[in-house]
């Protein structure tokens, strides 16, 4: 107490002594971060860098990831006996019948815009900076700025694609209120304009400094986003770049850029070392000792049933699993292939019955596996029995929908209601994209996640051929790909002169080799598909207001200049 007194009579003294002798009551706020007492060193403009970096690893999953697949015609999260139904919001998602409130809508919104204000404030420090002053080169403050600029188009990118009318912020240091609304024609030439200014400043696959270049923008990374910008041009603004596109990745594939080239394994891209894949543009650096996004709940770890991690992967870190995702079902209850055309991913794999991703995941030691997704029964690691649900019976996946419980294959169920409401642990097929290695293995879920790929740019590449009548060098491009998926002198490859190369074939490819990479549903609404489509129970929507998402509640009340999407 004595102490206590002692001090506030000295602290009232000082400001005494000071408001005498100086009229100037500006504060030097010790205990607040700024620019100026923070970025000391080069490592702390590194530091100050790198903060839109692993929060822009994380929109990958969760929210975002949710609005791409489940509005889509591939993934699902179905009532699995009272699991998952969640309020309905899945189901909501499916049917789209979403509203102004749903939670996934407000926190996508909220996720990009954090990044977007986390890399616009990292932008206006470096930017600020005398590089001679942090032993840095003027070259390399560009290339900083660069890299943050493409960063923040990522953003946007997916902002316009989901929302369309947005807000540009170019700047965040002493704003108090937020930009006008955007047009997506304004939002379309923005991203355009920051792509291309920043791609020449930017550093090419094999240029010095770039071999430990992880998680980094290069030149061929920003020409990719451009190519996807310009590919989805007609829906975003109503006009048509694929000649645009198609100059992008023809410069891409013909090593302008550098040197990439496709893996000659399918998995190779998603592999525990695919950082060192030839495939890899840009991916976020994952490792189990730090960030892992797509390997937690709200991506691929909620793909797998329950017990299957530790009971069949031998991977016990996060516990047992929870089939929050899986594939829709492409038969009814009864077995029987269902007559619409969109959806089946898995029927759609089987179409080319010897692609070798349709082998049952297995772990093959050494850090290899092979297979792509778990069907039918699962032996237990124990090799006495096989996996069960939580709920008692015998787990048998199957790509079919329903109460199936402890009914056998081929056993008739008499209930044959298939529906998002209607589900058990048995129903879908599961995705098993990245690997879960044991967790003896020292790689067990090491994977940096592949957000761009050499594969991506072929299949744009293609679909531009296609688009304008070239469907043999289309059918090249694709098969130059889809050659790793089957054996040597496969059938299954596309003929030359690419004259099975239909627009519904080109649209089912694009769903083979991105399947579950978040990107579904923009896929469906080039193709014209997502609104008038029908796949599995859902019916075609009455109109096409859905394609875009509306502004989320939240954004609205904070933001006055905000104004709701046409439809809701």
């Amino acid at each position: 107490m004595a102490f206590s007194k002692t001090h506030a009579r000295l602290s009232v003294a000082l400001v005494l002594a000071g408001l005498s002798s100086c009229t100037n009551l500006d504060e030097t706020l010790y205990d607040r971060i700024t620019p100026d007492n923070f970025l000391r060193t080069k490592d702390d403009v590194y530091r100050d860098f790198l903060r839109t970096f692993e929060h822009g690893y994380n929109t990958i999953q969760g929210s975002p990831f949710q609005l791409q697949e489940l509005a889509a015609d591939q993934l699902m999260t179905p009532n699995r006996e009272g699991d998952w139904f969640d309020g309905g919001q899945y189901a909501r998602a499916h049917y789209h019948t979403w509203t102004i409130q749903e939670g996934y809508i407000n926190d996508t919104w909220n996720l990009m815009y954090q990044g977007i204000t986390l890399d616009t404030n990292s932008l206006e420090d470096i930017q600020a900076l005398d590089p001679a002053k942090f032993n840095m080169t003027p070259a390399e403050q560009s290339q900083l700025i660069a890299e943050l600029r493409v960063m923040r188009a990522w953003y946007y990118i997916r902002l316009l694609d989901l929302y369309r009318n947005i807000q540009i912020i170019t700047k965040v240091k002493g704003e108090v209120k937020g930009p006008n609304q955007s047009t997506p024609q304004e939002a379309f030439a923005f991203i355009e304009t920051e792509l291309k200014e920043s791609l020449p400043q930017l550093l090419a696959k094999g240029d010095p400094g770039t071999a430990q270049f992880q998680g980094r923008w290069t030149k061929a990374g920003a020409a990719t986003l451009l190519a996807r910008l310009y590919l989805n041009a007609n829906v975003y603004v109503g006009q048509d770049h694929y000649t645009d596109c198609a100059a992008l990745c023809q410069d891409i594939v013909n090593g302008k850029y550098g040197a990439y080239a496709i893996a000659s394994r399918w998995d190779a891209p998603f592999d525990w070392n695919n950082d060192q894949s030839s495939e890899t543009i840009f991916a976020f650096p994952g490792s189990f000792g730090r960030s892992h996004w797509q390997y937690e709940g709200g991506m691929y770890f909620w793909g797998l049933p329950y017990n299957v991690p530790v009971n069949y992967f031998g991977f016990t870190d996060f516990g047992g699993g929870n089939p929050r995702y899986a594939l829709q079902p492409g038969r009814d209850v009864d077995n029987k292939e269902y007559s619409f055309v969109l959806g089946k991913p898995f029927v759609k794999f089987q179409k080319y019955a010897d692609d070798v991703r349709l082998k049952n995941y297995k772990n093959l030691g050494n850090s290899t596996r092979e297979g792509m997704f778990l069907q039918g029964y699962l032996p237990n690691l124990n090799g006495r029995d096989t996996i069960k649900s939580t709920r008692g019976y015998t787990l048998y996946l199957r790509d079919q929908v329903g109460l199936f419980k402890y009914t056998k294959p081929g056993q008739t169920l008499a209930d044959k209601t298939s529906n998002m409401n209607n589900a058990d642990q048995n129903s879908g097929i599961p995705l098993v994209k990245y690997p879960f290695y044991p967790s003896s293995d020292p790689n067990k879920i090491e994977a940096d996640y592949a957000e761009v790929r050499l594969a991506e740019v072929y299949y744009m590449l293609a679909e531009c051929k296609f688009r304008a009548g070239d469907r043999a060098t289309a059918a090249q491009l694709l098969n130059t790909v889809r050659k790793r998926d089957y054996p040597t002198g496969s059938a299954s490859l596309y003929a030359a002169g690419g004259a099975t190369l239909t627009e519904q074939e080109l649209l089912d490819e694009w769903g083979r080799e991105f399947i579950g990479e978040g990107r579904r549903r923009i896929d469906l609404i080039r193709f014209g598909k997502f609104n008038s489509g029908t796949w599995w129970d859902k019916a075609a929507d009455g109109d096409d207001h859905t394609k875009i998402y509306p502004i989320p509640l939240n954004a609205l009340n904070t933001s006055p200049q905000l104004k709701q999407n046409p439809g809701y």
